[in-house]
């Protein structure tokens, strides 16, 4: 997930440029050079093309998000869907988090999302296992409907105590499966490492999905240049979009608006993505607040769970 913040910051600088060059055009032939003609007419020196690039890259800047999509995925059989049911605000340690639970079966599963999303990313998850099992998906601190007091409720720790207050609410009904996807996968080895009895009196399975037993800096591809640049731009690019935050989420939507978010996002996909998909991602990544982004991406900077799953 930091690739991807870092490719999505990109994405918005150019989304800006593209902005500011439709400005300059659509104001430079606006504002073009006047001659007084052999009549005496005053006439001014337009280029027109400059009109009609303007234009096309303004209409780019705010609409280019339907398009975008088409050039970049394939077409959808099952939308991806961003329905929420019989969801409700729980007391939580790091604050209240936003659960659903879906279906009747056994076991029960719980499933922790990916950072910068929320637990609509789950749609097609429950929708195919619902009917066998009863599903339970959580919105992580700071992420979707979820609160915290404040953002130094979000850390891996923090989050590890979160799903062990769900693990132990569900437990009663016999043990529980754990699926995590990304920091989801991370948060359940945090609490693997902190409490590993609880895996042995509750936990029936683990699932982890596209995560990582340590610093992702450290087991992404470029991984070597990721992490000769935390120090001298990550870190220092995450903590200026906390104290920004209100100008980088409007920077965040123009981008998102534009469809370069959506280019940004298509580098976390494999060889296929639908459009529905694409854009579920690209809204979820733009609606969650980027100063909480940014604090979940310093959290895994310093994460470390070697082996904790490993005596389990």
């Amino acid at each position: 997930m930091p690739l991807l913040s870092v490719i999505r910051f990109f994405g918005i600088i150019i989304s800006l440029v593209v902005l500011g060059v439709a400005a300059y055009l659509l104001w430079a032939w606006y504002s073009a050079d006047t001659v007084v003609d052999s009549a005496g007419n005053v006439v001014r020196l337009r280029d027109d093309w400059w009109l009609w690039v303007g234009l096309v890259l303004l209409v780019w800047s705010f609409l280019g998000r339907f398009l975008i999509p088409f050039l970049l995925a394939k077409g959808d059989n099952r939308p991806s869907r961003f329905e929420r049911s019989g969801g409700q605000n729980q007391d939580a340690p790091t604050g209240t988090v936003y659960v659903e639970e879906h279906g009747n079966g056994v076991p029960t599963v719980i499933l922790t999302h990916g950072w910068s999303l929320d637990s609509t990313a789950w749609a097609y998850a429950k929708e195919d296992l619902g009917g066998r099992f009863r599903l339970v998906s959580w919105d992580l601190p700071g992420m979707g409907r979820s609160k915290v007091p404040d953002r130094g409720m979000i850390a891996l720790e923090a989050f590890a105590d979160d799903l062990l207050r769900l693990i132990e609410t569900h437990a009663a009904s016999g043990s529980v499966v754990l699926v995590g996807h990304s920091i989801g996968g991370m948060t359940i080895q945090t609490l693997a490492k902190r409490n590993a009895e609880v895996f042995a009196r509750h936990v029936r399975g683990v699932v982890l999905l596209n995560t990582t037993y340590t610093n992702p800096l450290k087991t992404m591809i470029l991984s070597n240049l990721m992490q000769a640049l935390r120090k001298p731009i990550l870190e220092p690019a995450m903590r200026l979009m906390m104290v920004l935050q209100p100008v980088v989420w409007l920077m965040a939507w123009q981008s998102y608006l534009s469809g370069w978010t959506h280019v940004a996002n298509r580098f976390g996909f494999g060889k296929y993505v639908t459009r529905s998909q694409l854009n579920h991602v690209s809204l979820l990544t733009t609606r969650n607040a980027p100063g909480n982004q940014a604090k979940g991406n310093l959290a895994m900077f310093d994460w470390d769970a070697t082996g904790a799953l490993s005596g389990l």
